[in-house]
């Protein structure tokens, strides 16, 4: 049952760790969600205008998406847009995402007495799927997970000073939780004041009467602050109004609008119930999704004899899924901001642990490495538009998932050292999914820089699945005038050389477009598909990867001259 830690291989686990979440930080297939291009999008309209407020964009509805602390950032560490590229987007994310790790480090180690297991919550933190997939991209998720995270953390570290404290500690977490609602949403004031509620309750040996008296004007004071920095939008903002009926009306209220036929079917069942909030919730560990389960087993079985630290960790999940099973739309990523606290609680447990989630873990994480090690070799000897060897992988490439492959193995194996292994292998699975794009990110998916010199400033026309989709493009096309048009239209070249005098479209890998006379190929690129039909899931499945995973995708110049209807049209990118 006991799997040794020691800082050996904590300090190697962790420049691993620093290593996988800086690799690749710029690329396009990083895994993220949809959310970040409409991000980039608004940072970049309020650039142009040379003012902090008030957000711009040109996407309908979709201008106060978010509170504006997050495109702040964005402008600040992009100059201003003058320095555009998802590098400088995305650094300050894993600023944020490296302060709480350290934070929990801190505050684990402190309590706990235990530097090693300190270093280990941090780094079972890194290791979620979901803190690498939303603590990197431009998203809101790092910075609120920061702020939310810190006065909780900070009630770990310092004990019964924090909990004593009359005004220092209430004010601090005041302006802490108010800057992560001006990162994300006032709405997370609920479910941080209930949690600091039950923090003072437990605090109070569970007196009802002592935590009111001595206790509940701090938590009223800490909401009041966090709402009073959340309210300097309003009061800077020239248009209030607009800011209440698109972020407070729309974005937030919306929320509680019955998802099918009424609120209490929704609850109970559906893709949104409350049981599909806590299947989410768990799968935020990636990986170690069992091995969290079976930590919260554990802490079940020892809940007469849990620590009062363990007891606060628990609080605080408990209220945050409370709060966030009350909106009829339910996510598993509103709970970001409690895997530190699931993560901590593993660390505290990790000698404890039974090892079969671990022997799981090692098992997928195996699985996905033959997968991709299969996958890859289809690829390398594949042929592309009669191109043999363009999809081409290095030698470090191969000896990379080859270790890896091997070492994941051992592990299984190796009782000993299966934790340890398990914990390493969920940062090297993340580091070959994005070295098995690395083709991508090169000459293949790139479009030459005398094709972009040649289509500078000029109207160009690219297909849309979703808003913003163009923010893509215009890394790939940094100097052209993008226009959106329906994805779905892609593949229909006769329409789209006849209304278009520049545009993308896209052919199945070895069939060449057949174009008009006076049309011409000025480039073409490989790019990966974002959406498949299960027909198409399951050809890939028998290894027809180059026909439903890649489309070609060609810059074709027709002899259409653009209008001033064609340009005013309707955007399929808005």
């Amino acid at each position: 049952m006991r799997g040794p830690f020691s800082y050996r291989s904590g300090l190697l686990i962790l420049l691993l760790g620093v290593f996988t979440y800086l690799y690749a930080l710029d690329s396009r297939f990083a895994p993220k969600n949809g959310d970040e291009y409409p991000y980039m999008h608004i940072v970049r309209m309020t650039a142009t205008t040379g003012e902090w407020l008030p957000l711009q964009s040109e996407m309908e509805g979709l201008k106060n998406t978010k509170p504006p602390l997050i495109f702040w950032q964005g402008i600040a560490s992009s100059d201003w847009a003058e320095q555009w590229s998802l590098f400088n987007l995305r650094w300050p994310s894993v600023l944020y995402t490296g302060l709480t790790a350290l934070c929990l480090f801190l505050a684990v180690r402190r309590f706990s007495g235990n530097t090693k297991t300190g270093l280990l919550a941090s780094l079972v933190w890194l290791s979620f799927f979901a803190t690498y997939r939303y603590g990197r991209p431009f998203l809101t998720d790092p910075p609120e997970v920061f702020w939310i995270s810190l006065p909780f953390m900070a009630l770990l570290y310092w004990g019964k000073s924090a909990f004593n404290s009359k005004m220092i500690f209430p004010l601090f977490a005041g302006l802490s939780l108010g800057l992560a609602l001006l990162a994300k949403s006032f709405a997370y004031v609920v479910p941080a004041s209930f949690a600091l509620g039950l923090y003072y309750w437990r605090w109070r040996d569970w007196s009802i009467s002592k935590t009111l008296i001595l206790d509940l004007y701090k938590v009223c004071l800490i909401a009041i602050l966090a709402l009073g920095v959340f309210a300097l939008w309003f009061a800077l903002d020239p248009y209030p109004a607009d800011v209440w009926k698109e972020f407070v009306l729309g974005e937030n209220a919306g929320k509680f609008d019955a998802r099918t036929s009424n609120y209490l079917v929704d609850l109970l069942s559906g893709g949104d119930s409350i049981w599909m909030l806590m299947l989410t919730s768990l799968a935020n560990a990636g990986l170690f999704t069992l091995v969290l389960l079976s930590t919260l087993i554990q802490c079940w079985r020892e809940r007469r004899f849990l620590s009062f630290e363990e007891s606060l960790l628990l609080l605080l999940v408990l209220a945050f899924f409370i709060v966030f099973s009350l909106p009829s739309q339910r996510s598993g990523r509103y709970l970001l901001p409690v895997m530190p606290a699931f993560a901590a609680l593993i660390a505290l447990h990790w000698q404890r642990l039974p090892m079969w989630g671990f022997r799981v873990a090692l098992i997928l994480q195996a699985i996905v490495f033959s997968a991709l090690i299969w996958i890859g070799s289809q690829l390398q000897q594949s042929t592309f538009q009669g191109d043999v060897g363009i999809w081409t992988y290095s030698y470090g490439h191969w000896a990379f998932m080859l270790i890896s492959l091997g070492l994941v193995i051992f592990g299984i194996f190796k009782k000993e050292d299966t934790k340890t292994i398990a914990l390493a292998a969920c940062f090297l699975t993340y580091l070959g999914l994005a070295s098995s794009l690395s083709p991508l990110e090169g000459r293949l998916g790139r479009f030459t820089p005398e094709v972009i010199a040649q289509v500078q400033d000029k109207d160009l026309w690219v297909p849309c699945d979703y808003r913003a989709k163009d923010e893509e493009f215009r890394l790939l096309l940094p100097s052209s005038r993008l226009h959106g048009y329906l994805a779905s239209e892609a593949g229909e070249l006769s329409k789209l050389t006849s209304s278009y005098s520049l545009v993308l479209v896209q052919t199945p890998l070895g069939i060449k477009p057949e174009l008009c006379d006076s049309c011409q190929i000025i480039g073409r690129r490989m790019e990966m598909r974002a959406r498949h039909s299960n027909e198409e899931i399951i050809e890939m499945l028998k290894g027809h990867f180059g026909q439903y995973l890649f489309v070609n995708e060609y810059l074709i110049a027709t002899p259409v001259v653009s209008s001033a209807a064609m340009l005013s049209a309707k955007d399929a990118c808005r």
